[in-house]
């Protein structure tokens, strides 16, 4: 992919997942699976992994999805709550097991 097809391809999937996670975040109606989301955003990534300067302010590779509602009470863990986040193979997610189990 030459830099202006990255252009164009990076445009439409920052629209595609803002779109998605203002439906997510604000409108709690999703059109899109978490799969669908994480893969357009790994697809993008690595758009930008290749062509920082198509980074962008507004890209959602630069934030933390949305807002958290501020109507639940906050709650102190007593051990740290670890993420599942991005696993997609079995290798990863192996990793992550024995992680949680020390």
């Amino acid at each position: 992919m030459n830099k202006s097809e990255a252009e164009i391809k990076a445009k439409n999937l920052r629209e595609t997942l803002n779109r998605w996670s203002y439906e997510y975040y604000v409108l709690d109606n999703p059109s899109s699976t978490d799969y669908e989301y994480d893969m357009l955003q790994n697809e993008l990534k690595k758009i930008e992994e290749e062509f920082p300067e198509l980074i962008t302010p507004d890209s959602p590779t630069q934030r933390v999805g949305g807002g958290a509602d501020n109507t639940f009470e906050k709650v102190v863990h007593e051990v740290k709550m670890d993420s599942l986040q991005d696993l997609f193979d079995d290798e990863s997610m192996v990793s992550f097991i024995e992680k949680i189990k020390d």
